[in-house]
């Protein structure tokens, strides 16, 4: 051992210690635990405070963070803006640049007010011109419908159709509302009741009953004349004796070809036959159908002519003894005195009229043209 270790003495005491003589009293291990308790409660204390002040450090930093990142993208945003309003404005300027003057604005608006002022004008005179056009296109149409109606009067006599058309074109007349029309209506109202006055035979009817007439010609047949005793010798010889029988026949067959008259009182027609009668059949058709054309034209002399000559075709080679022929001798004598023509009014007076007053109206919309062009 050293000297330093070397236990001392109590009389080597140091002179501090000598001279601190009063004892110190012994501590209480109660005391002892409750302030180690307190120390640590106190310790715990400090512990939390000290985590509770990091965490808060650590929430402000994250906070400054993001608001440090919520700044960069705002001001990104904003050099974003500025660049798209800074595109925007020169877009603008270019546009502006493009756009004309005020000057420029004023001149286009006056052409365009003179192009609109010549639009609406020209508008009106197409409606004029057309509506002029409609009136003109009915008054041609009434024009021809009354010369058609003039040439179905001429040709064919036909009262109804020509009636009809002179009053379709009184009606289109009306439709002008036109008191220069006057003229012309009062002469066509003259044509009406002229018309309207006016005989009509039935030609239709006619023209069917000798169609009819035609067909009951075609199938007429010539009466063969048979062999009747009426006391003369072959009679007698006919009745006499067995061969009777014999004998009427060939006398009856013989009658069909010849026959011998003493006293005859008319001429003895030869029979037909074979193309003969064809022919006759139909010489007889072509009378009729000529006498059906006169009666639909109105031509009396030709339709009395041809009934004429299918009458002398009948007694010439039709024995009228037969009811057939005879019947159709006394039809054609009846259909003789038919009326087949009507005395027709003209047409031409009220035709003069209503083209006076078209050269009337033409005349008139050819001033009002030349007054316009003169007030442009």
């Amino acid at each position: 051992m050293s000297e330093a270790a070397t236990p001392q003495t109590p009389e080597e005491k140091p002179a501090s210690e000598a001279v601190n003589t009063t004892p110190t009293p012994p501590v209480k291990p109660a005391r002892i635990g409750a302030a180690t308790g307190l120390a640590a409660f106190a310790l715990l204390i400090g512990l939390a405070g000290a985590g509770a002040g990091g965490w808060s450090l650590w929430q402000l930093q994250q906070m400054q963070s993001r608001d440090q990142q919520q700044a960069e993208a705002l001001q990104r945003t904003r050099d974003d803006s500025a660049k798209q309003l800074q595109g925007l404005a020169r877009q603008l300027d270019a546009r502006l640049a493009e756009l004309p003057s005020a000057s420029e604005l004023n001149e286009r608006r006056r052409l365009l007010a003179n192009l609109q002022s010549d639009q609406q004008r020209l508008s009106q005179r197409l409606e004029s011109v057309l509506d002029g056009s409609r009136q003109d296109w009915r008054l041609d149409e009434a024009e021809h419908l009354l010369r058609l109606a003039s040439l179905r009067l001429s040709a064919l006599q036909d009262v109804a159709s020509a009636e009809a058309l002179v009053l379709t074109a009184d009606d289109i007349l009306r439709e002008q509302d036109d008191p220069a029309a006057f003229a012309a209506r009062e002469q066509l109202s003259r044509s009406l009741e002229a018309l309207r006055t006016t005989q009509r035979p039935d030609r239709v009817g006619l023209f069917l009953q000798l169609g009819a007439l035609r067909e009951q010609a075609a199938t007429l047949n010539p009466l063969a004349p048979t062999f009747e005793g009426q006391g003369d010798v072959l009679s007698d010889l006919a009745a006499e004796g067995d061969g009777s029988a014999w004998w009427g026949e060939w006398v009856k067959k013989l009658s069909e070809y010849f026959r011998i008259e003493f006293d005859a009182d008319r001429n003895v027609r030869p029979l037909l036959s074979g193309q003969s009668l064809s022919q006759v059949r139909l010489s007889l058709s072509l009378a009729l159908e000529q006498a059906q054309w006169a009666a639909l034209h109105g031509q009396t002399g030709v339709y009395r002519q041809a009934l004429k000559q299918a009458e002398e075709i009948l007694d010439a080679h039709f024995n009228l003894d037969n009811p057939d022929s005879r019947a159709l001798r006394q039809r054609f004598a009846e259909l003789a005195d038919a009326t087949v023509e009507v005395k027709v009014p003209d047409l031409s007076d009220s035709l003069d009229a209503l083209q006076a007053y078209l050269h009337r109206k033409q005349a008139q919309r050819r001033q009002g043209a030349a007054a316009a062009e003169e007030a442009r």
